[in-house]
């Protein structure tokens, strides 16, 4: 029987009983599938639902095979190693036991003598240098990603759910995912945010408040059907409000031609120059003839208002947040930042940092690129203070302000709107509402405490509380900004950097973002640290 998995009127609620999914019916056969949507709408829950992990409050969901899934975050056990990662501890120490002379013949005739030659080939295709002894708690963000990538791809599920596969990875990381995707024979349902890997999906599915839709073919395919879709919709909306503008002017011109001939009525009738029972025929026909027309421009104006709604039901409000930046007037080649002859590093006689140096000047754009672990972190801990070179100096001659992947610029303990009246202290309630709601932190949203926050709102919050203010730095430093964001707010962002006239300096590996915003000058880590 072919692997599928499908839906049925599922619907999932929060516990508050705010509806996340509600009446979604959709059929994913065995093919790469990416499921798109904007931050909070369901991709993660409804990963979770097929997953066996939650249960629908109504509706269904039929699997036929086995599925795996990859969670966005996972904290590791500090006992856990890769080999307890792929489930195959018992197995591996049967074999040292037999590598040591020390296994009985029933346990020789039970041992899987390819089980580390497989286990180093999945590794190996996942980009991982790693062995089964390899302690989890020792693996970085992106290289725990990949660990546990391939280890799903070894249990060899009928159907891989990935959550944002390449988060924290690099570029060979990414392409590694890439890769492995490509040469997957079983089915795929991939969540992310990562254009280039959604280009080579066979299939994408657009989750919104109205339903899932699946679209054939890959990112780009989509984005023209979608384009084409809404366009016709739009037109539809705008025909749909022409027609019941049209049939309100109507009916008033009918109401106003009425009450003429009802005043020269009364007038003839005040004369006395026609027959009284004629004068009642002639109102009682008025009033009927009134009422008819009344009644089908009421007919005509509710299908008219039927089809608008209609055609703005297909077209789902998104309204997302838009970041409209305020002049920093940073001079051209106005020196920003100064990196001399820096060494630096966490543990004495392990550099990190050796003898680099580097300087921004004016609006410059630039990008840090490189693998994971190559330094790009340490670079921006000693340009914001948090590192101390050991040689060499960092000098920073304008205000700037620092997205980490933790936005840790916000006190978790305060609410979205306290932050920014703390960042923003000359800011009054109006300038600090509007700023948020630019956001899409409007009314009571705007109230939620930031510890309460997903990682999209969380960036998202921090970039209204900073970029939202009158009085905008002239540097703005930037660690993997697109890491928690969906697609359409990062490219909300991406307009907005491409008007900012400050100086960016910004880690990131996702290449799509980086030509979109216009860095002028890469500086590449490569795989040897500076």
């Amino acid at each position: 029987m072919p692997v599928s998995i499908s839906f049925s009127r599922l619907s999932w609620a929060t516990p508050d009983g705010r509806f996340l999914l509600r009446d979604l019916t959709l059929s994913i056969g065995p093919e790469r599938t990416g499921l798109v949507g904007r931050n909070g709408i369901g991709k993660t829950t409804l990963l979770k639902l097929i997953a066996g992990e939650l249960s629908p409050h109504s509706g269904s969901i039929a699997v036929t095979g086995s599925v795996g899934i990859l969670h966005q975050t996972v904290q590791a056990d500090p006992a856990e190693t890769i080999a307890s990662l792929f489930g195959v501890t018992d197995a591996l120490r049967l074999l040292r036991r037999a590598e040591n002379g020390q296994a009985s013949a029933e346990e020789l005739a039970n041992a899987n003598w390819t089980l580390e030659a497989r286990m180093a080939s999945v590794l190996d295709d996942a980009g991982l240098e790693a062995g089964p002894d390899t302690p989890l708690a020792t693996l970085s963000g992106g290289q725990s990603t990949r660990a546990r990538l391939a280890a799903l791809v070894f249990a060899r599920p009928d159907f891989l759910l990935l959550d944002e596969p390449t988060n924290n990875l690099d570029r060979e990381g990414r392409e590694a995912v890439i890769a492995l995707l490509a040469g997957w024979r079983g089915g795929a349902l991939v969540v992310s945010h990562d254009r280039e890997l959604l280009e080579t999906m066979d299939a994408i599915v657009e989750l919104t408040s109205l339903g899932a839709t699946r679209y054939g073919g890959n990112w780009s395919r989509y984005r023209e059907r979608k384009a084409l879709e809404l366009a016709a919709a739009r037109h539809d909306l705008a025909d749909a409000e022409r027609r019941v503008a049209e049939i309100d002017r109507k009916t008033q011109e009918l109401v106003e031609r009425k009450a003429r001939k009802d005043r020269a009525g009364r007038r003839r009738r005040a004369k006395g120059d026609m027959p009284r029972i004629l004068m009642g025929m002639k109102k009682d026909r008025s009033e009927d003839t009134g009422g008819d027309n009344a009644r089908l421009a009421e007919r005509r104006r509710a299908q008219a208002l039927e089809a608008a709604a209609s055609a703005r039901q297909r077209i789902e409000i998104l309204q997302p947040f838009s970041v409209a930046l305020a002049p920093t007037h940073l001079p051209a080649g106005k020196l920003v930042l100064a990196v001399d002859g820096v060494s630096a590093g966490y543990e004495p006689e392990q550099p990190i940092l050796r003898d680099f140096s580097l300087s921004i000047g004016g609006p410059e754009r630039v990008a840090i690129v490189g693998p994971n672990g190559s330094g790009k972190s340490t670079l921006l801990a000693l340009v914001t203070g948090e590192l101390r070179p050991w040689r060499g100096s960092v000098r920073v001659m304008t205000r700037f302000a620092f997205f980490d992947q933790r936005v840790s610029l916000l006190d978790p303990s305060l609410s979205i709107r306290d932050n920014f009246r703390r960042l923003n202290p000359g800011a009054d309630e109006n300038a600090c509402r509007a700023a948020l709601a630019r956001f899409m932190f409007r009314a009571d949203a705007a109230l939620q405490p930031v510890a309460s926050l997903s990682g999209g709102q969380l960036l998202r919050a921090g970039l209204a509380c900073v970029l939202g203010g009158v009085a905008l730095p002239s540097l703005l430093i930037l660690d993997e900004p697109t890491n928690h964001l969906d697609i359409d707010s990062i490219e909300a962002v991406e307009a907005g950097l491409r008007a900012y006239d400050g100086a960016l300096l910004i880690v990131s590996h996702d290449e799509a973002f980086l030509d979109a915003i216009g860095i002028s000058r890469r500086v590449d880590f490569g795989e040897a640290r500076p």
